[in-house]
């Protein structure tokens, strides 16, 4: 999975497929969970930990075949864009920003696909997809497509309330017109302040663990002095310390023996319980030095 991870780090899957078109996605589904294979999707690995003993089942690739856009008429005329999963956060913002769409530049070079984007109620600079995404399509476990109306209330911090065993197809998002000059300027601008505060040419999941409520999950972690902090190839990074990063040589146990010592430093100082962005995939309950499967 080290291909398919940002981390660059996991042992290998039992097989990983990614279908060129809908229908292949919706019989591969409805195959495998007739026939009792576990399966699970990811999009561009930007937000997983894949176990170094590997990945059981089917990984399902959400990739550049699920990548299409287009602008929809929404109710009342409105202006909206439909995007499929496996689309780029940043490729979509460009895309709107060419034909004078806003209300997404806060997606601007936020690492990820669409998809998990949607899942994780990704967010940034005071912005998040709760605000913006009007209507999303489903599969369920048995290969069968929904269309649901979406609403703030269904999602949560850096999280939705939707139960697991859906994987999201596509979504619609709310836009309105501007001028393309200024969104790409406050896109550049996102884009610089991102760059000033996080850690460049290194692997990283991005921010690793979630904020808890009314204090930042990197704050904690640097007045903890942890900031520089090693196991293995594995380091808390000296730029932005919510950022656990890849020395080059790091593997999947030297993340999580990291992040644990993280969250223990933290409760201990601060009696906070730090939650990971990232998901644990794959057979994390083999090789002992694991509390069971995240």
């Amino acid at each position: 999975m080290t291909g398919f991870s940002s981390l660059k780090v996991g042992g290998p899957a039992d097989a990983v497929i990614e279908p060129a078109t809908k229908e292949d996605l919706i019989r591969l589904v409805s195959c495998l969970t007739a026939e009792g294979v576990p399966w699970q999707v990811i999009g561009r690995g930007t937000n997983i930990l894949p176990a170094d003993q590997g990945v059981e089942g089917v990984v399902i690739v959400l990739g550049r075949h699920f990548a299409a856009i287009q602008e929809v008429v929404g109710e009342g005329g409105s202006r909206q864009v439909q995007v499929d999963a496996g689309c780029s956060l940043t490729k979509l913002v460009r895309w709107c920003a060419g034909r004078g769409l806003s209300g997404l530049e806060f997606c601007f070079g936020i690492p990820g696909s669409v998809g998990g984007a949607i899942v994780m109620n990704a967010g940034a600079w005071g912005g998040e997809i709760a605000q913006v995404i009007c209507e999303a399509e489903f599969l369920d476990d048995a290969g069968h497509l929904e269309h649901r109306l979406l609403t703030r209330n269904d999602f949560c911090y850096r999280g939705w309330r939707h139960p697991h065993g859906k994987v999201v197809v596509s979504g619609i998002f709310i836009v309105s017109s501007d001028e393309a000059p200024d969104i790409v300027e406050r896109c550049h601008r996102y884009a610089k302040a991102r760059a000033a505060k996080q850690p460049k040419g290194v692997a990283s999941a991005g921010s690793f663990f979630k904020n808890p409520e009314g204090v930042a999950a990197g704050w904690l972690i640097e007045q903890a002095g942890l900031k520089g902090l090693r196991v293995g190839g594995a380091e808390v990074s000296q730029v932005h310390a919510n950022f656990l990063i890849n020395r080059g040589r790091a593997c999947a146990d030297d993340f999580y023996q990291l992040m644990r010592v993280v969250q223990v430093q933290v409760r201990e100082k601060f009696g906070v319980e730090l939650s990971p962005e990232v998901k644990l995939l794959g057979r994390w309950y083999q090789g002992g030095a694991r509390d069971g499967k995240e």
